[in-house]
């Protein structure tokens, strides 16, 4: 299988221009600086994928936002300067979001409008006009399709929009992941690469239940559930009954009797039949345990997924570098910060 080349090892800047809790000018001047690039260098990560919310760089017509614009320059720049790419994600899209704290949102409509998948495609073309031209810089698509209805319909939008990123463009590379939440049993349902520099993309929290636990906008997640790693497989196949399928459902059908490195083994072995199929590579833009989980089980989580992706050359970044419940460099993880930089 072909290697997400300088994507191997990477980490999240959530928070800062995507599902901001603070909009003001001081939080995106502080959240995240120059300092913290270089700090992300000097932990010997090679990249970081920036998640942006469409109405920090178009606004309600779909013409450009400049400030937000020349943050993701300056951020471009600070990487380039450190020597780390930068994976640049549409986190959110006019007309389509993922949030669940979006409570009221549609989210089929952007899969069956032309005039949304056009503005989608026009903010893409402008993206790649101006950031095409970075050695650095790959495009994340769009964060995560949780229907598992529109597979067909988002197919053809991705051939659409890497048509356009390819006219200013035409060596960038461009992760797609697929529906379920980009879950990692849906990149079989992706279609075959338009072209050489295309690459399949999943996010990992599996078990949620572990992952995820007593996370307020998680439907159907208790409040007060404690759940360690590793245990018996069937404990988390019963606690993750509580949740969607769509978003906890890969544990359900695994064979083997524990969590650990086989788990993620045959958790990934879809996706990776898929990418050795088509020659692209494999990416999983979203991984981590949440700042509720005890630390040193979130430590042995990331022991053992690490283990396979390292197996298989499958690159990764880190949710998240700070906040978001995730935070790597907030104060939750300073017992086992030093030993988890050295699996990330």
């Amino acid at each position: 299988m072909r290697i997400f080349t300088g994507f191997q090892h990477g980490v999240n800047l959530g928070g800062w221009l995507s599902q901001c809790v603070d909009t003001t000018e001081a939080h995106f001047d502080t959240f995240i600086t120059e300092a913290d690039i270089a700090r992300i260098a000097d932990m010997g990560l090679d990249h970081v994928r920036l998640p942006v919310d469409y109405n920090w760089i178009e606004d309600a017509q779909g013409a450009p936002i400049e400030a937000g614009l020349r943050r993701i320059d300056a951020c471009v720049g600070w990487c380039e300067a450190r020597g780390l790419n930068l994976l640049l994600d549409l986190h959110k899209a006019f007309g389509y979001t993922f949030d669940p704290l979006d409570a009221d949102a549609d989210r089929e409509i952007f899969f069956h409008d032309a005039a949304l998948q056009d503005r989608f495609i026009a903010l893409w073309r402008r993206l790649a006009r101006r950031y095409g031209g970075h050695a650095r810089v790959a495009f994340d698509l769009l964060n995560e399709v949780i229907s598992p209805d529109v597979a067909g319909e988002w197919n053809g939008i991705v051939d659409r929009a890497i048509a356009a990123i390819r006219e200013f463009a035409p060596e960038t590379w461009i992760v797609v992941g697929g529906v379920r939440y980009n879950n990692v049993r849906s990149v079989p349902l992706l279609d075959p690469p338009r072209d050489g520099r295309v690459v399949y993309n999943f996010h990992c929290y599996e078990p949620m239940i572990f992952t995820h636990q007593k996370a307020y906008w998680v439907a159907g997640m208790p409040s007060d559930l404690d759940v360690g790693y590793p245990d018996d497989l069937a404990h988390y196949q019963a606690l993750s009954e509580q949740l969607s399928f769509d978003l906890a459902g890969a544990i359900a059908g695994e064979k083997v009797d524990a969590l650990g490195p086989q788990f993620f083994e045959a958790l990934f072995a879809p996706a990776l039949r898929a990418a050795e199929k088509h020659d692209a590579p494999l990416y999983c833009g979203e991984y981590g345990v949440i700042d509720r989980a005890p630390a040193e089980d979130a430590l042995r989580w990331h022991r053992d997924i690490a283990q396979v992706f390292d197996r298989h050359g499958i690159g990764r970044a880190l949710w998240n570098y700070r906040n978001k419940d995730f935070g790597l460099v907030d104060a939750h993880y300073d017992g086992i910060r030093d030993a988890l930089i050295k699996v990330l």
